[in-house]
């Protein structure tokens, strides 16, 4: 794997971060208060080294983004190959692929489920997707230095590669007759998602084992696809529990 840095901010991400070990260097503006105490104290059992500068420079840093005085650059950015992820798991595979989102909040919350429900991983294309980023980091709250990530060059070849390895792959599909919740997610799964508005390209949704719809009760058609990943994936621990 090869690493490089990805610039994260504020004080929950940045806190979140330092106790796994992947910030390389820590940036501080003159804040000096309790919450700012904390991180300096975790820094310094890591053993990070602790930059202080300004608050100009730590906006430019963060791109505009709101960082509360503190900025950190992380090793995170290394990516894992998709048999990685399935030989990695400790019990039944669950996954999550991402077809085409370009959202990078949509990105952070699917990594934010992901991470909760102690989900295996995501796998998401190279291109024509959201790139690691400092919104990303600041919307997985912390759950971007934890969660264990696949980019690949081309989705409907690691559905193949997924098949492969005994993985059904499920797909988020609005109009799909077939509920979510009707399936047995108990086996070996992978959870196939859109981006909003789009969905799931053609030959995605063609190498899918089964394609799958949330009921809809109110007014709205369908559900922003943060949400939906989480619906499903927690439903897939449900089933998994109650075999347990």
């Amino acid at each position: 794997m090869k690493g490089s840095l990805l610039v994260i901010y504020g004080i929950n991400p940045v806190r979140e971060a330092i106790p796994t070990g992947a910030v390389a260097t820590l940036y501080m503006s003159g804040r000096n208060d309790a919450r700012a105490a904390e991180i300096l104290r975790l820094a310094a059992i890591r053993g990070i080294s602790v930059e202080r500068t300004d608050k100009t420079t730590l906006t430019k840093m963060s791109g505009g983004g709101v960082h509360q005085g503190v900025v950190a650059e992380l090793d995170v950015a290394h990516e894992c190959l998709v048999t990685d992820l399935i030989d990695g798991t400790l019990s039944v595979p669950l996954l999550v692929v991402l077809d085409g989102i370009q959202d990078p909040q949509n990105f952070g919350a699917i990594l934010r489920t992901v991470d909760a429900v102690g989900a295996d991983g995501v796998i998401y294309q190279k291109r024509r997707a959201a790139p690691l980023s400092g919104v990303t980091a600041r919307t997985s709250a912390g759950a971007i230095v934890h969660t264990k990530r696949a980019s690949v060059v081309n989705i409907v070849y690691a559905l193949e590669e997924l098949k492969r390895a005994g993985i059904w792959t499920v797909g988020l599909a609005g109009g799909a007759p077939k509920r979510y919740d009707t399936i047995d997610l108990t086996q070996p799964t992978a959870f196939v998602v859109g981006a909003e508005g789009v969905g799931l390209r053609r030959l995605v949704r063609e190498r899918c084992d089964w394609l799958v719809s949330i009921p809809m009760r109110g007014h709205v058609g369908s559900l922003n696809v943060s949400v939906a990943t989480g619906v499903a994936l927690f439903e897939a621990v449900r089933q998994r529990k109650s075999t347990t």
